[in-house]
Formats: structure tokens, sequence, C-alpha cells
């Protein structure tokens, strides 16, 4: 088994946030174009919070930390 690069996972998460930004709408309307768009603004939410986060391996488990805007202590 190869051996698990985390920066690499994390970076993947960045290009996919950067993809989903850059992702051109489909030409539909209506109601499936809205539900591209909230999917996609899910998927960019999702990507980006992965890519922001700070890693570390305790406890032989792989512990992602991912800052929440707007708080001002850290727990």
């Amino acid at each position: 088994m190869a051996e698990f690069d985390i920066d690499a996972m994390v970076n993947r998460y960045a290009e996919r946030a950067a993809a989903v930004k850059d992702r051109p709408f489909p030409p539909v309307a209506g109601s499936e174009r809205q539900r591209f768009i909230e999917q996609a603004e899910t998927d960019f939410t999702d990507y980006s919070l992965i890519a922001g986060a700070k890693w570390s391996v305790e406890d032989d488990h792989l512990v992602l930390r991912i800052p929440l805007g707007g708080r001002s202590d850290s727990r």
C-alpha cells in the first residue's frame, strides 16, 4: 500500500474548490439551474473547508482542524 500523503490530499481539495468555483453553468433553466447552483455552492464550501484545515495525527487518527469564521477563541 502506498504511503498516505495528507498534504497532497488537502491540496486536491483546494484544486477541487477552485474547479467548482470556475465551473461553467450548463445550459439549463428554471429549477434545474437553481439545483445546480446550490450543489456547486455546497461543493465549494465542503472542498474549501477541507483545503483550509490544519491536520495532525493523534492516536492513529487523522484530525482535521477546520477554522470556523467569527470565533475569537480557540477550543
